[in-house]
């Protein structure tokens, strides 16, 4: 499971801003909802079916857009 950096700010507008580099980042609203499932600790699994019951998209598509966002978290060292 993956975790944001407990430093890590996130506004409801989805703007993230990490205070130990002072680069601060823009999401789009799936990428918000996804950072606030995270925040929960929910796992891939549960994050991919709530994507999928709360947008039209189908799960192959889900799990991709999904490893996608979580390598580009990791790659801006906004993860744990």
């Amino acid at each position: 499971m993956m975790k944001l950096r407990k430093n890590i700010a996130v506004s409801d507008s989805g703007f993230l801003f990490n205070p130990s580099t002072g680069d601060s980042y823009s999401v789009n609203p799936i990428g918000q909802f996804i950072l606030q499932l995270l925040q929960e600790g929910k796992k891939e699994e549960e994050i991919i079916r709530k994507v999928t019951d709360g947008y039209m998209v189908d799960q192959a598509t889900v799990e991709k857009d999904l490893y996608d966002f979580q390598a580009m978290l990791k790659n801006y060292k906004l993860t744990e």
